[in-house]
């Protein structure tokens, strides 16, 4: 198909420029909504065309020039990177994954709002993060109606158009033009009191349109593309993550056998990575068939399960591939494109859904504790990582939340397990099963001393193993109290120990 047959509007096809013309409509100042979600669906040239801009604005002098970007997700370094590199992003929002933009936030150069993905379109139209001035989404293509074909992702989209003032499309024609029908977008959310529920009751439902509705005359400029989303690949599984993959998959035989889980399970969320890769490599090694996936991205072990029929649905609102994954699907996009359903992220990571359907959570932590509390974003209590993304929806809201790491970072120098965590982002209350290469801990209807006992045994590493019990048992015997038992004085002295001799 030619780029010129993705735009089949005549009314948007006349407002085609060069992404340099349309920068040149981005003032200072302004919040600008993105497309884009892990690396998908993300716009492409004109951030480039506008970081550009920026640099000889800067390099002539004139006062800084910055915006605020918010997004679905994380972007790519064509976006994130670009912008962050000359100095262009105020305040960034609800998650990053980008070194530079990371830079930034952590020398608080940039502002950085951290915030549950499913909450994000609510604070939007709720005018907690302001008004939105502006949106630059990537599509597929645009109909004769002027309605949009969705991307790779689809994020906070349908909620950025409803709520800028002005809207610059990029149409990629390198993204597949069978990715058409793929999409599921819910026109029917609503603020308090007027929400009605969600009709969702399996994750093959579809419940909304195919497309993005569009106001044309909010369309100020149309930029025509053909650039691939970011490609990271993945890792084969290690050692360590094929351990943690058997842990799980042994303690969901476990359920199956003790009929706490159906044979199909529930349906599975993963966070990106490799190891929810390994889980899910595990999976289809299996004899699992039919499940389902009610996630937020499509990763290269779905695919595989999805080929296989191992899982029978995915629905997501985003892909994350690698090459290979993304060349897999292209390649078998017919195959594919029944059985995955892209939503907006407000859908796809909705508490009610997560809690109806009996969500499985997959997802990463940086540090846990001896109780459970569960660190997913902060380097020392102090220095962003990422953000909370979509595991915190999941987590508190899923039937059963599972939190995996390795058990110790840099080379053994720290422990992935800690007597109180530097920064929560999961308490106690919302984390069932935290897993590492040394074992699978279950804290379902244990008492905060029992949690200790179960963290310590199963999931710390052995070098670190006897320093834990030790200090569990000095804060059992401290006088201070026996329920939730602590040194205060010693209880972030691990971290401590940390930044100033270099390992814990």
């Amino acid at each position: 198909m030619s780029s010129e047959s993705r735009i089949r509007c005549a009314a948007l096809r006349a407002r085609v420029m060069s992404a340099a013309a349309a920068a040149e409509l981005i003032p200072a100042g302004i919040n600008v909504g993105m497309s884009g979600f892990t690396g998908a669906g993300y716009p492409k040239a004109v951030p480039g065309a506008l970081a550009e801009r920026i640099r000889k604005l800067n390099a002539a002098g004139n006062d800084p020039f910055r915006i605020s970007i918010w997004t679905g997700a994380s972007t790519a370094p064509e976006l994130d990177g670009v912008l962050a590199e000359v100095d262009g992003i105020d305040m960034r929002l609800p998650f990053q994954s980008d070194p530079i933009c990371r830079d930034r936030i952590n020398t608080g150069k940039m502002d950085y709002v951290d915030i549950h993905l499913s909450e994000v379109s609510q604070y939007a139209w709720s005018g907690f993060l302001g008004k939105m001035d502006l949106a630059v989404i990537e599509v597929a293509g645009i109909r004769e109606d002027g309605s949009l074909i969705p991307s790779s992702s689809v994020g906070n989209n349908k909620t950025w158009i409803e709520q800028a003032d002005k809207i610059i499309l990029e149409v990629n024609s390198k993204q597949n033009a069978k990715l058409e029908g793929m999409h599921d977008v819910y026109y029917g959310t609503a603020l308090p009191p007027n929400r009605k529920p969600i009709m969702i009751t399996d994750p093959s439902d579809r419940i909304g349109e195919p497309y993005l509705a569009c106001p044309m005359d909010k369309v100020i400029a149309v930029v025509e593309t053909s650039a691939a989303d970011r490609n990271t690949p993945f890792k084969a599984p290690d050692e360590t993550s094929r351990k943690i993959a058997e842990h799980i998959l042994n303690f969901f035989h476990r359920e199956i056998e003790l009929g706490r889980l159906p044979k199909e399970l529930l349906p599975i969320q993963s966070g990106v990575g490799n190891i929810p890769n390994a889980v899910l490599e595990g999976l289809d090694a299996g004899p699992f068939k039919n499940l389902t996936a009610f996630t937020e991205v499509i990763q290269d072990g779905m695919l595989k399960m999805l080929k296989s029929g191992t899982l029978a649905t995915a629905s997501a609102t985003a892909f994350s591939l690698s090459p290979e994954g993304i060349a897999e699907f292209d390649n078998n996009i017919d195959l594919y494109r029944d059985k995955i359903i892209l939503r907006q992220q407000d859908i796809s990571n909705h508490p009610e859904l997560a809690r109806r359907l009996g969500v499985i959570a997959m997802n990463g932590l940086i540090e846990a504790d001896l109780y459970g509390n569960i660190n997913s974003t902060h380097i020392m209590g102090t220095r962003m990582m990422n953000g909370i993304g979509g595991s915190g929806d999941f987590a508190r809201n899923g039937y059963l939340s599972i939190f995996v790491s390795p058990s110790t970072a840099k080379n053994g120098a720290i422990s992935a397990i800690v007597p109180m965590v530097s920064h929560v982002d999961h308490t106690e209350h919302d984390v069932k099963i935290i897993v590492t290469e040394q074992g699978l801990a279950d804290l379902r209807g244990l008492s905060p001393r029992q949690r200790a006992h179960e963290i310590i045994n199963n999931c710390a590493h052995p070098d670190f193993r006897p320093a834990l019990m030790d200090y569990y048992e000095r804060a059992l015997h401290s006088g201070r109290g026996m329920h939730t038992p602590h040194l205060l004085e010693e209880a972030l002295s691990w971290h401590v120990r940390y930044e100033t001799q270099g390992q814990m």
